[in-house]
């Protein structure tokens, strides 16, 4: 799959569906630090938020869903990306559509996940404060980087 058959599209609700699998995929490829218990509480969660609340784009080839982004007030609240397109220049494909269109300057991301630090380090986000818990109370602490 060449990163150049792929489009960025703006969140639609037929996406829906695709996008809690890639995000199911996405995180149980990456985040292996969680417990199952709390894997599944977040998952719970994740099916009820409204995308629509957030700025949301689509990585799509042939009207498949194979990775996304959402920001909210210039911070990257969540980038997912199928395992299958892993390493393949994809995710910086998103990265580098939200810090240039959607002028992204910050963003959350967990401790544990070591790659996803590097991915950011990569593009020039830097950790300007770390946290004990996750945002719902978990002990998975969090980098808060901004974009110097």
């Amino acid at each position: 799959m060449e990163n150049h058959d792929f489009e960025i599209l703006m969140y639609a609700d037929e996406h829906r569906e695709q996008l809690l699998d890639v995000w199911e995929k996405s995180v149980q490829a990456t985040h292996l630090f969680l417990k199952s218990e709390d894997f599944l509480s977040i998952k719970a969660m994740v099916k009820t938020i409204d995308f629509h609340d957030l700025e949301v784009y689509c990585l799509v080839q042939n009207n498949t869903v194979y990775g996304f982004l959402g920001v909210a007030e210039r911070k990257l609240e969540m980038l997912f990306l199928s395992p299958a397109l892993f390493g393949k220049g994809h995710g910086k494909k998103l990265m580098e559509f939200a810090v240039r269109e959607l002028k992204i300057d910050k963003v959350d991301v967990n401790e544990q996940n070591s790659k996803a630090v590097g991915f950011y380090k990569k593009f020039g986000f830097k950790t300007y404060q770390r946290t004990e818990k996750d945002d719902q109370g978990n002990d998975y602490p969090l980098l808060r980087m901004k974009l110097e």
